[in-house]
């Protein structure tokens, strides 16, 4: 399903479009999927209720983590996901060693319902379970049809030590392969979509084994932006809880596969 063979083929320029990006490095391939499956695939998506755990920073946005058991296509495209030629092509464009979590741990297919949105954050750093893999990539497949810019939605990055932005578009078919690091902000603004349509995507996530913690471990790091100062508040310390509350219940992160 996923066009290697464009990927192999051009690794050469993916890899200098990917280190030299803007304010972080990031990649974005259009078509990346076969067409006739990928359109396959989208007709078979349903409308997802599960909502997301970051409630207070994820506007009416719903996940399914194990979106593979929806269907031969599902499993089809998470298994590519998975495989040695994925794991190569990402080794190759970060010039490191970086492997998919083969569970998926935290990913899935992703909804964003009417008015949906997302807070600039930072992504939690060292997996849940192995604690010595360290998260090096998002791997965003975006499955907006017929998406246009008045929709909005778009993936607003942001260099936590610059300041320095950037906005993509997310239309079909699209995958974004964004570097995740303690600078690398990202999220989206509230979308206006057809009441019809949902702003959809399907996040993986790729890490790189490390021998020792080079960063103290941390959860998400939200940075609402134009928001009350009570939701800034739990902004800033929201972490602290959920520490806590991980020691005593566990990660709710390795719990979703």
């Amino acid at each position: 399903m996923i066009n290697f063979n464009f990927l192999f083929k051009h690794k050469e320029k993916l890899r200098v479009s990917y280190l030299a990006a803007q304010p972080f490095p990031h990649l974005v391939i259009d078509d990346f999927c076969e067409t006739v499956k990928i359109h396959e695939l989208y007709n078979n998506i349903p409308e997802i209720n599960t909502k997301s755990r970051d409630y207070m920073f994820a506007n009416n946005k719903f996940e399914k983590s194990n979106y593979k058991t929806l269907g031969p296509l599902f499993e089809e495209l998470n298994s590519e996901l998975n495989s040695k030629e994925m794991n190569d092509f990402l080794s190759y464009i970060a010039a490191k060693e970086i492997f998919v979590d083969p569970k998926n741990h935290g990913g899935g297919l992703h909804q964003g319902k009417e008015n949906s949105s997302l807070d600039m954050h930072l992504d939690f750093n060292y997996h849940p379970l192995n604690k010595m893999w360290y998260r090096e990539m998002n791997l965003l497949l975006y499955l907006n049809k017929d998406w246009v810019e008045t929709y909005k939605g778009h993936l607003k990055l942001e260099d936590l030590r610059t300041g320095k932005k950037e906005e993509l578009a997310v239309p079909f078919n699209r995958m974004i392969i964004q570097q995740c690091g303690p600078h690398t902000l990202h999220g989206y603004d509230k979308t206006n979509f057809p009441h019809d349509k949902f702003r959809t995507s399907i996040a993986t996530y790729a890490y790189t084994p490390h021998i020792r913690h080079m960063e103290e471990p941390r959860t998400t790091d939200w940075f609402p932006e134009d928001a009350s100062p009570m939701k800034k508040f739990w902004g800033r310390n929201i972490k602290h809880l959920i520490k806590i509350k991980t020691k005593i219940f566990g990660s709710g992160t390795a719990k979703n596969q």
